[in-house]
């Protein structure tokens, strides 16, 4: 039996036609202002993180900036 339509690309059936109402990706993620620094942080901490990464499908880098941001956030809710 063969299940193949004409085009792939037609519609299949009755059809209903959205507006687009999602916003942009970065309107979703908006992108921080950022600055570069350069630290030394130990091999095996540096391991650990690409591992996590890997797992994870991000950067090392990405880890690195959310680990920071995320213990200077703690630090000034605790000051409060």
């Amino acid at each position: 039996m063969n299940n193949t339509t004409s085009d792939p690309a037609k519609p299949i059936g009755n059809v209903t036609i959205v507006e687009d109402f999602l916003p942009s990706p970065e309107q979703l993620v908006p992108k921080k202002k950022t600055v570069s620094v350069t630290i030394e942080i130990s091999e095996d901490s540096i391991k650990i993180l690409q591992q996590k990464a890997e797992n994870l499908n991000d950067s090392y880098q990405n880890i690195i900036i959310e680990l920071i941001d995320n213990y200077i956030k703690q630090q000034l809710e605790n000051s409060l």
